[in-house]
């Protein structure tokens, strides 16, 4: 895109006498006030209550491209080059922010107060037990009826790579306690690397409960039609967390040697997705938390590799989270029409959500998910891309 601005000047002799008068509809950038150029911003529609909401494009040096919606603090769409160089979106999603308003799979968002499920819509804490909002059958799910993925968030454009953007969950916001202040700041980096910093604080008065992670949908070929089951998947995780028929973690800690869970070594998703297995079949395929082999690090780690053998291309996650999701897109039915007017089907989209483990609040034995007012939440993911 070709940068283009606009500007709105005080008009006659008054503007001789005043400030001129900025106001940018941009396509592609401005400079700061330090002189760095600005992520570009545009329209991206408006919600069904007529609050205006923004889409954000970041570019690195080396071409990667994202586009960021305040909606959500959402992530729309990901460049990133094949084999030959040529760049194609690589994440599920939609035109505008109706799409993300009324949609039902989490495309791009940023998914709080707390990532995946919780059983029975409940925890206790310092003796006192919360009902959160139910949203998937008798559980919570990914923050509610109204999580963080469907509230307009602050966007502030820090460069041309960065966009940091704010949130503010009150006391009581889907039955959580406690006042919860959350910056999200995307950043392109020049390792053609996405990178994801989630920060909070809570006001003092509550402990609360905090997960955050991202809902990205993956299909590197950069065609939604094309099933994901030929990616080539590694998890550095030697156990998993089963789940019961409700795909609520039963607490048990369970090594993937032997099981269609073992992606230790480089594996095509579908390779296994059809067996016999009782885990596969409670989860329709794979949807489950992989407990990542850290060893000990405090910091980031290689969690999982994703190989697309037609384009070549390759995406590294690491984060500094305990575990990580792996979703092989079984909900998926050909009802969520997306980017173009596109039908996203059956096992099209791949999900690798960092996190801590589900329902960790009614899980002793899991990393605890409870913050105290003082406490800094503080948490990064790192998706790196390359081809080969």
């Amino acid at each position: 895109m070709k940068s283009k601005f606009f500007a709105v000047f005080l008009g006659g002799a008054l503007a001789l006498a005043m400030p001129v008068l900025l106001s940018a509809a941009l396509t592609d950038g401005v400079m700061g006030g330090d002189g760095a150029k600005m992520a570009s911003v545009k329209p991206f529609g408006k919600t069904s209550d007529g609050t205006e909401v923004q889409l954000y494009a970041l570019k690195n040096k080396r071409g990667l491209e994202a586009a960021i919606t305040n909606y959500g603090a959402t992530l729309v769409s990901l460049k990133t080059p094949d084999r030959d160089g040529k760049l194609v979106d690589i994440v599920m999603g939609y035109d505008d922010v109706a799409g993300y308003e009324n949609g039902k799979a989490y495309f791009g968002g940023t998914i709080g107060r707390y990532g995946n499920r919780i059983g029975k819509g409940q925890f206790s804490l310092n003796g006192t037990t919360y009902h959160l909002a139910t949203n998937n059958g008798a559980n919570h799910l990914h923050g509610g009826i109204r999580g963080f993925n469907k509230v307009i968030w602050q966007a502030k454009p820090l460069s041309d790579e960065v966009l940091e953007l704010t949130y503010t969950s009150k006391d009581g916001e889907e039955g959580y306690p406690g006042t919860l202040h959350v910056t999200v700041t995307y950043t392109l980096t020049d390792k053609n690397e996405l990178r994801i910093d989630y920060r909070a604080t809570l006001d003092p008065g509550k402990d609360t409960i905090v997960n955050l992670t991202n809902h990205s949908y993956f299909n590197l070929t950069g065609n939604m039609t094309k099933s994901i089951l030929q990616h080539e998947l590694t998890l550095n995780a030697s156990q998993f967390t089963p789940i019961d028929a409700g795909f609520i973690t039963t607490g048990e800690i369970r090594a993937v040697k032997g099981t269609p869970f073992d992606f230790t070594k480089a594996t095509a998703i579908g390779a296994r997705i059809n067996e016999s297995d009782e885990q596969l079949k409670m989860g329709i395929g794979y949807d489950h938390n992989f407990v990542l082999d850290r060893a000990g690090a405090t910091g980031l780690v290689k969690a999982a590799e994703v190989y697309e053998p037609t384009s070549g291309r390759v995406m590294e996650v690491l984060t500094t989270e305990p575990g990580v999701q792996f979703y092989s897109g079984n909900f998926l039915d050909g009802t969520e029409k997306g980017k173009g007017g596109q039908t996203y089907q059956y096992r099209t989209g791949l999900a690798l959500e960092t996190q801590h483990y589900p329902d960790s609040p009614n899980k002793p034995n899991f990393p605890t998910t409870t913050l105290k007012p003082g406490q800094k939440y503080s948490t990064t993911t790192v998706y790196r891309f390359s081809a080969r």
